[in-house]
């Protein structure tokens, strides 16, 4: 059996988020709500137009505004604790992902104070048949999530990072009980992105998408979404870079952030991610631009029509990369001879368009220091190679080939 799950509402279009909250009160008769944001976006006045519709609509609620850009396991409590004492009906996570990640964790926390992190970021091979049974949830509260990036694509999928604060070990917690009910995708809440989070945020769509696409977990159902995301982000995003005023832009790259997230919860990512996952752990790089220096050495490797090991599902039945990243180039309107030729491209298309959105080239060029990245690189090659996003990777990494491709990340091949 295969599958797809998404939210059971998703609402798109510039103008639809007072439209659908209106929900809350006429369809579902909701009373009190929990809003969840940072304090950058609380305090430049993005939660008014949310908390005037609820006074309009005479639901109560509260504001936590003090979700940290990588959310700690502390933050996620002290947010639980309000929700605790407030006793919302509905949750309302407004932000880019670690807002909206947070808002997930701290759902759970509320519903399910028994529960432990150990248990919950319990690895699996297939998520619908995993040895631990996540707790139900939207037993006392329903959860909306509202992006204001395009971006993560957090709001259709059911996965939450949180960081374990003592440690700094980051919990990737994954189950479909973390999806959430509503998502309100209104380009309104985007407008204003400025345009490093534009290009880190753009190029981490452009990431779901080509990793989603080359999962050993791909569908039909999740190709389409992840193909027509990928050719927005190369036709739209540079656009939205150079004019954040550019409204067609701007709702392509929202709807194509959606569309990959729904893409990626469902056929998972690869490991690209796993490695982008390590860089933002050890060397604080932000999650778009760790992806970006990664992908391209990525699609190469992927490529590979004998890789040393493949990645192993049962309807993954030999390699097929090569002629997998040709379709998206094809499908991205590049015209080649040949399936080599056409990834060769790909991979040249997509260089341009980091280039264009101003990504630098190396992970040198990012400041981190040499030393230190040398001194970590042992230890970010063992956790990108235990990561969870590694067992969907179509070609299945040796950790000398991890290494080999974080040193061409760094100084540049």
């Amino acid at each position: 059996m295969l599958w797809f799950r998404t939210p059971q509402k998703v609402y798109f279009k510039k103008g639809s988020m007072p439209v659908a909250l209106n929900e809350l009160r006429d369809v579902m008769g909701k009373k009190k709500a929990f809003l969840v944001t940072d304090s950058f976006l609380y305090q430049n006045g993005y939660t008014k137009p949310i908390t005037d519709k609820l006074d309009e609509l005479g639901i109560t609620y509260t504001v936590f505004s003090n979700v940290q850009p990588d959310p700690t396991l502390a933050n996620a409590q002290e947010g639980a604790k309000a929700m605790a004492a407030f006793q919302p009906d509905v949750i309302i996570a407004l932000g880019g992902g670690s807002a909206m990640d947070a808002g997930k964790i701290m759902w759970v926390m509320y519903e399910h104070p028994e529960v432990d992190f150990q248990d919950l970021a319990m690895r699996f091979v297939d998520i619908r048949k995993r040895v631990y049974t996540f707790p139900k949830m939207g037993e006392k509260a329903y959860f909306v999530a509202i992006p204001t990036s395009s971006g993560t694509g957090s709001e259709v999928t059911p996965f939450a990072v949180i960081t374990d604060q003592e440690t700094g070990v980051k919990y990737p917690l994954a189950d479909y009980e973390l999806l959430p009910n509503m998502a309100i995708v209104d380009v309104d809440n985007m407008m204003s992105q400025p345009k490093g989070l534009t290009s880190a945020s753009g190029v981490d769509v452009l990431t779901h998408a080509l990793e989603a696409y080359a999962s050993i977990m791909a569908t039909d159902y999740t190709d389409g979404l992840a193909l027509k995301a990928m050719k927005s982000v190369f036709e739209y995003l540079p656009r939205a870079y150079n004019d954040g005023t550019d409204l067609e832009a701007r709702q392509k790259m929202a709807d194509a952030s959606c569309m990959a997230g729904m893409a990626f919860a469902n056929a998972f990512l690869g490991v690209c991610h796993s490695m982008a996952h390590k860089l933002g752990a050890f060397h604080h790089l932000p999650h778009g631009i760790a992806n970006a220096l990664m992908i391209s050495l990525v699609v190469e490797y992927n490529s590979a029509e004998v890789p040393q090991k493949m990645g192993t599902f049962s309807q993954y039945q030999y390699p097929h990369t090569m002629a997998r990243y040709a379709e998206c180039a094809r499908f991205c309107g590049i015209n080649a001879k040949s399936d080599e030729d056409a990834v060769k491209k790909l991979i040249e298309k997509i260089e341009e368009l980091k280039k264009a959105v101003g990504v630098k080239a190396t992970i040198k060029d990012y400041g981190v220091d040499e030393k230190y990245f040398l001194d970590t690189l042992d230890a970010m090659v063992e956790q990108a190679f235990d990561d969870q996003c590694t067992g969907a990777n179509p070609r299945y990494p040796l950790m000398s080939e991890i290494k080999e491709m974080y040193l061409k990340a760094y100084y540049g091949k």
